[in-house]
């Protein structure tokens, strides 16, 4: 049977890095072997945040690549101030307390002038690009991933144009995302950006997210239908580990100011107070990108001389340090906007074998997950206590060499059983 050809139009491929590149380039490595041809758009110059060149290796040779040149303000902005322009880029702002006046321009400027982001530019070259490609490639089935949501503004035009069969996959909200409020929205913009969702979720034909709570928030939104695929794991070719000696508690990936954990930081304190030894053994290991306020809080709770600041590493890196800390931290923002973010990272945590110490609002949908596949503890931001002595406990087994995860019903969530349930819906 000839192979259904499906056109992906995504903003993060390699060799861009962090995680929102690696959702599309585990199902592209898997489409053909359930008989689905992916082609994927990607913009030919981009600006971002993180390069990880490692990942370009990892692009299945079953997979056309198409390239389109894009314009991005970003470009112009970095003259300006390149670091600021950076951050922004990658969803890392500054406390709104501690905000320049050019902060506070930048974040307008970015809410404001540029709706619903910053790529916006590539959505009028893209659909005349892409117009003529599926014409003259008999292509009926597109696949539009966001953030940045302005790429569904891509297949929308192409859906009015073509009439092509359209996926809107969104990797996270629109609106109800926690950055959203930092942008300093006008009321024009924010009701601009609730249009254009409105639109976009009531033109697609089907709409994936990635956590239950996205589905029942888009479903006050469109009749359409809603499936669930959430972000997975690959088996990823890395060597077997020595586990840390130190008592690591390591988190990865960026450390956002509003993830910033006050009582994960005062219990660490009260330990290495109480608890003879903690303090011989204590390392609390950040890789990626961190800011500046979780740096700062760090070293007021004179936490500073048990950091280990590793800064972005390649995601092989990453994976290689998930194996051989001794705890992973996952956090996320205290927020009910937050509840539905499930990090990317934490299906690549999973099978690690190392246990999880997670920390978010109540409710939160990757809580579910984590206490099904029996992988770590969760812990609202009100459960001190709790945190505590969960941490004194792992550092006991620590000190016993015992200390491990015991995941279960963790192949639901392999990068392979997801892309099997994409193709079903693609060819469903």
């Amino acid at each position: 049977m000839e192979q259904k050809k499906i056109l992906i139009i995504t903003y993060y491929f390699p060799p861009a890095g962090g995680p929102g590149v690696q959702r599309w380039l585990k199902f592209v490595k898997y489409l053909p072997e359930f008989n689905v041809q992916p082609i994927v758009y990607v913009p030919e110059n981009p600006t971002y945040p993180i390069v990880d060149e490692g990942l370009v290796s990892q692009i299945s040779d079953k997979v056309i690549v198409l390239k389109n040149k894009i314009w991005e303000p970003y470009q112009l902005a970095s003259v300006f101030s390149k670091n600021k322009t950076k951050k922004i880029s990658s969803g890392i702002f500054p406390q709104k307390k501690k905000q320049t006046f050019l902060d506070k321009l930048f974040l307008w400027v970015r809410g404001n002038l540029f709706i619903p982001d910053a790529r916006v530019f590539w959505v009028k070259p893209s659909v005349a690009y892409l117009e003529k490609y599926i014409a003259e490639n008999n292509i009926d089935t597109i696949i539009t991933s966001g953030p940045p949501h302005s790429l569904h503004l891509i297949g929308l035009e192409l859906k009015e144009k073509l009439n092509v069969k359209w996926f809107a996959d969104f990797r996270d909200p629109w609106t109800t995302i926690g950055y959203h409020k930092a942008l300093r929205l006008s009321s024009y913009a924010a009701k601009k950006h609730k249009k254009l969702e409105h639109k976009v979720l009531n033109a697609a034909d089907t709409i994936i997210v990635t956590s239950k709570t996205t589905k029942t928030e888009f479903e006050a939104i469109t009749t359409k239908p809603i499936s669930v695929i959430t972000n997975g794991y690959d088996l990823e070719n890395v060597e077997q580990q020595t586990l840390d000696t130190k008592f690591t508690l390591a988190h990865i990936g960026s450390f956002l100011s509003d993830r910033n954990p006050q009582f994960l930081w005062e219990c660490l304190v009260e330990l290495l107070q109480e608890v003879p030894d903690f303090k011989t053994h204590l390392e609390i290991k950040l890789i990626g990108a961190v800011s500046q306020e979780v740096l700062d809080a760090i070293t007021d709770f004179k936490l500073k001389e048990y950091l280990n600041l590793l800064g972005y590493v390649s995601h092989h890196e990453a994976i290689a340090h998930q194996k051989k800390s001794q705890v992973l931290l996952l956090i996320e923002i205290n927020s009910e906007d937050t509840k539905s973010i499930i990090p990317g990272k934490l299906f690549e945590y999973m099978v690690s074998n190392r246990p999880i110490i997670a920390i978010g609002p109540k409710g939160s949908d990757f809580s579910d997950i984590i206490k099904e596949t029996n992988t770590g503890v969760f812990f609202d931001y009100s459960e001190k206590a709790k945190l505590k002595s969960v941490i004194l406990d792992f550092y006991n087994q620590f000190l016993e060499g015992k200390l491990q995860s015991h995941g279960v019903g963790l192949q639901q969530y392999s990068r392979k059983n997801l892309t099997k349930q994409l193709a079903q819906l693609i060819n469903g």
